[in-house]
């Protein structure tokens, strides 16, 4: 099983996703999501199967049973129908810290993140894609209600607005803490191969 090194502090993890987890593939057998990782209770996997919505591509050994049927529980599986990817990314604090990578933009600092606005609100700056970045406490404080000229501060990369494709790529650096063995030919299908 792989480890995370770093998982942030504020990724939600369900209770039903604790046990037996399915990975949900699209329709073009790519997750829906890398982070959060596309996860769906077993008891969801269960009843999508049953429903015929899903292809289970693997299981794990556990079986569940009702008073008719026994089933073992789905670890892979994939839409049956495609499901478009969002055209846009919505501006929430988990996709600003993702697109700069858990990191602050100022120092490069993993710890006690926040957010700042790199032309003050207080000096006509907006909360925007192109003017927040992810930052540590000491270096929100340290640069204030002050321009980065001021106070002699500069950013590693300069905002921008992600595409949806950009978020996804960024959080195939961010595995969770458990990835099932079953799991890992569809997670870095597209990685290069080593020769």
């Amino acid at each position: 099983m792989l480890q995370s090194t770093h998982t942030p502090s504020f990724v939600r993890r369900p209770g039903g996703l604790r046990d037996h987890p399915a990975l949900v593939l699209n329709a073009d057998y790519r997750p829906l999501s890398y982070l959060p990782l596309s996860l769906w209770p077993w008891q969801e996997a269960v009843k999508a199967a049953f429903l015929d919505r899903v292809v289970v591509l693997a299981e794990y050994d556990e079986v569940v049973h009702s008073p008719s049927i026994s089933i073992r529980i789905p670890s892979v599986v994939v839409l049956k129908e495609f499901v478009k990817p969002a055209k846009s990314t919505a501006f929430t604090r988990f996709n600003l810290f993702l697109r700069d990578e858990f990191a602050c933009q100022y120092c490069g600092a993993k710890d006690h993140l926040t957010f700042d606005h790199v032309l003050p609100r207080c000096r006509g700056g907006r909360t925007t894609w192109e003017n927040v970045v992810a930052s540590c406490g000491p270096c929100n404080l340290r640069k204030g209600s002050k321009t980065l000229k001021q106070v002699g501060m500069r950013l590693r990369r300069k905002p921008s607005r992600p595409t949806p494709e950009q978020l996804q790529n960024v959080g195939r650096k961010f595995p969770p803490n458990h990835l099932h063995e079953s799991w890992m030919d569809y997670l870095y299908w597209d990685a290069e191969l080593e020769a």
